[in-house]
């Protein structure tokens, strides 16, 4: 898979281990639609890196010296270029992770991911989907959005909530309880056609990214609570 252009979808690594660059980087460069344009070794340099070569998916570290990964990720995606992030981990249930996912990554993928893993990720994120599984997406949002006693939600994102039918609210609730566009239909008795283009007036009219955002959202907006 390419970008619509047909050309090799653009990758920046940013981690402060050398070794997890040359590695992921190697791993990468193998594929063929995939080309690694540039390295970051802590979130400043990739904020800058982003600017200067506009690559499609971020591999964003989230412990770095200077500037963590969620820092660094909320300035990429507030500069609302076309990068997308995927941040990377060592365990699938690190309180950091919920943290990037609110300030805009696309999913996360575990350090010790195979080739295979890796490589579909990027292609993944790259198409503008959220890398995170239905049952991983409510796993992880159900665990840590357990840390927020209160609503975080701006006046403008609450505003923004009310512009919401009905069923796109519907829709938006099965979407963090971790249902896919399939099972949504199943459940609403209405064609998979038609809850893709729900899920995709929700995500502009509440200015989200991806279905992992809506998520979380969702969750903060207290239409789901944790179970």
């Amino acid at each position: 898979m390419t970008g619509g252009t047909g050309r090799a979808i653009r990758v920046l690594i940013a981690d402060d281990q050398m070794m997890v660059r040359e590695g992921f980087s190697v791993l990468l460069g193998a594929m063929p639609d995939i080309e690694v344009v540039g390295e970051a070794v802590n979130g400043r340099e990739a904020v800058e890196r982003v600017r200067e070569l506009q690559p499609d998916v971020v591999l964003m570290d989230i412990r770095m010296p200077e500037m963590n990964g969620i820092d660094a990720t909320r300035e990429i995606v507030a500069a609302d270029g076309a990068a997308k992030v995927l941040v990377l981990t060592t365990f699938d249930l690190d309180e950091y992770v919920y943290q990037a996912l609110r300030a805009g990554a696309s999913g996360f993928l575990l350090k010790d991911a195979s080739a295979r893993q890796l490589a579909d990720g990027v292609r993944v994120v790259s198409a503008g989907e959220a890398l995170l599984a239905p049952s991983v997406t409510r796993r992880l949002i159900t665990e840590f959005s357990k840390l927020a006693e209160e609503p975080r939600l701006p006046a403008t994102a609450h505003a923004a909530y009310g512009d919401l039918t009905d069923r796109e609210t519907e829709v938006l609730v099965l979407i963090a309880q971790g249902l896919s566009n399939a099972e949504i239909a199943e459940r609403l008795v209405v064609a998979e056609s038609t809850i893709k283009t729900h899920v995709s007036r929700v995500l502009v009219k509440l200015g989200l990214r991806d279905r992992t955002q809506a998520a979380v959202f969702a969750y903060e907006a207290r239409l789901v609570t944790p179970r």
